[in-house]
């Protein structure tokens, strides 16, 4: 087996490469941003020194302009100004200040340094201007602020100026400068190292198609040929060392084992058809194939020891079908006599059986004439019952008049008083009142009438309603004797039933025995032409037991 570099090595170096120039390229991208980051303060500081040295000289111009302006025209408010500059604005102390904080070089603050000593030397000489102004004389302030030894001053401040501005600008420009070349530099690191992972990445996808994708492939396809029992399909792929490689070889050792164990089973199987069972397994089997060599080890011996057997018991069946012969043309006599007494046992349960079915068809009469009886019974009995609550529901109304009664008698005592009330009235009207007398005479006449009336019919609900009682005692002593008979007549119903049921049964059993007897006499008389087919076939059994045994000495089994 040639030697060969794993794919998972070349996968790793590729993509090890691959993530260092990724992670180069992270830096080189954090440091791109850091740079960009310093070129903005850069410009940002350039400006801010650029700001505050305007600032110092503007304000420096802004005192001389004021001291030649106030020299020129007296007016207060170019005064104003100069002194307002000087001791509140301060433009040229803050703009110091600021480029200090901001950070300039030695050179730088010493022209800074000298302009303000330039500057200092002139504010006495230019006070003294202001003052000879407010005094009077002011030709011979003119005359100082734009003579000769003040414009010298002025012209080497401004030249100062100039010197400082050139030096702040071209140093800003350097650093600026310096910033931007590196920006640059890491910009063009960042795109070789994005190139370098392009590279990587396209080797890793060539190689991964060539050296895995392909290889996968061609074994996808050979597993299909084998998974299909095609194993002498080509393989072109040779084995190596790496992992494709040791996948190859497994595939040509599986080929191998495969074809080895087939032809092997093969072999066996043809000399087990020409009837060779004297065989042995004698190729060790490996993995799940080991049943195989097991299940074929047992069905050799299992084959060898059932035609042993075979062979003896085709013997044995030889000696014993001559003695089943003799003892089935015995048994062929016996039965035909059997027969026959079965044939008259089985018309004497006929004639029982029709017997019992009569009886059936008796009870089963008296059974539906039962039930008939028994449901008249029972309406009788709801009749009663609802006789009962008819007598209950006149004996309630029978109550409800009694109360009634007693309240026409009220009425009518009430109406007794009132017309005795009305005559005492009338006696104590006079002559005015007597009529009302008559009238009261009539009602109190009328009061006891109906008073009268109303104990008449007292006395007629009061026997009506002990004959109600009387009624109703009679209805619930018939009910009572109706549910008697009712209970005693479901009581015969359920007793016809059962021996309707029971007689019913009885039929049915001795139809069943009927069929018994009859399957027993065709059983019996089958038996009997049995017999006879079993002594013909023990003769036959005897010749094909011979034609077994030398079936079996056809083939060649262990000793």
């Amino acid at each position: 087996m040639k030697k060969a570099m794993n794919q998972s090595v070349v996968n790793f170096i590729l993509n090890g490469v691959s993530i260092l120039a990724l992670l180069f390229m992270v830096f080189s991208m954090f440091s791109n941003n850091k740079a960009s980051q310093g070129l903005n303060a850069a410009n940002e500081k350039r400006y801010e020194l650029t700001y505050n040295a305007n600032r110092f000289m503007n304000g420096s111009s802004y005192l001389t302009n004021e001291v030649r302006a106030f020299a020129t025209t007296g007016n207060q408010e170019h005064y104003d100004n100069y002194w307002n500059e000087v001791n509140q604005l301060k433009n040229r102390e803050q703009g110091v200040a600021a480029m200090q904080e901001i950070g300039i070089t030695e050179e730088e603050q010493k022209m800074i340094d000298d302009m303000a000593s330039l500057s200092n030397e002139l504010v006495p000489l230019e006070e003294e201007a202001m003052n000879q102004v407010k005094t009077g004389q002011r030709q011979r302030a003119i005359d100082y602020v734009y003579g000769a030894e003040y414009r010298a001053a002025i012209a080497e401040i401004n030249s100062l100026k100039e010197q400082f501005l050139k030096a702040l600008d071209t140093r800003t420009s350097d650093e600026i400068k310096s910033i931007e070349q590196k920006i640059g530099y890491i910009r063009t690191t960042i795109f070789f190292a994005l190139l370098m992972v392009g590279v990587m990445q396209i080797l890793s996808m060539a190689f991964t198609r060539k050296r895995v994708l392909r290889p996968v492939i061609a074994v996808r396809d050979q597993m299909v040929e084998i998974s299909q029992g095609n194993l002498s399909a080509g393989f072109p792929l040779e084995s190596d060392t790496s992992e494709i490689g040791m996948l190859v070889e497994s595939i040509h050792e599986t080929k191998r084992e495969l074809k080895k164990y087939i032809q092997d089973i093969d072999s066996k199987l043809a000399q087990m058809a020409k009837g060779n069972m004297d065989l042995n397994i004698d190729i060790n089997y490996r993995g799940e194939f080991l049943p195989i060599q097991n299940a074929m080890t047992q069905i050799l011996d299992a084959l060898n020891h059932s035609l042993s057997k075979i062979s003896w018991t085709a013997g044995q069946v030889s000696k014993e079908s001559k003695k089943m012969a003799s003892g089935a043309q015995v048994l062929s006599t016996g039965t035909v006599k059997q027969a026959a007494a079965v044939q008259e046992l089985s018309a004497s349960i006929q004639e029982i059986s029709g017997q019992v079915e009569r009886t059936s068809e008796d009870a089963d009469n008296a059974h539906r004439a039962s039930n008939e009886a028994a449901q008249k019974l029972k309406i009788c009995n709801e009749k009663m019952e609802a006789l009962t609550a008819a007598m209950e529901d006149i004996s309630k109304s029978s109550h409800q008049i009694g109360g009634i009664i007693k309240t026409i008698e009220d009425i009518s005592f009430q109406t007794n008083i009132l017309a005795l009330n009305a005559a005492v009235e009338a006696a104590r009207a006079g002559e005015a009142g007597k009529g009302f007398v008559v009238v009261a005479d009539e009602v109190q006449s009328l009061a006891n009438k109906s008073s009268v009336s109303a104990q008449g019919i007292t006395e007629l609900i009061e026997n009506s309603m002990r004959l109600v009682e009387y009624g109703t005692s009679l209805s619930e002593d018939t009910t009572e004797a109706l549910s008697t008979v009712v209970s005693s007549s479901q009581k015969s119903t359920d007793m016809v039933e059962r021996i309707a049921e029971s007689a019913m049964q009885q039929a049915q059993s001795l139809r069943q025995v009927k069929q018994g007897m009859e399957q027993i006499s065709d059983v019996v008389q089958t038996n009997a032409a049995t017999a006879e087919e079993s002594a013909s076939l023990a003769i036959q059994l005897e010749g094909q037991a011979e034609e077994l045994q030398a079936s079996v000495h056809r083939f060649r089994l262990r000793r």
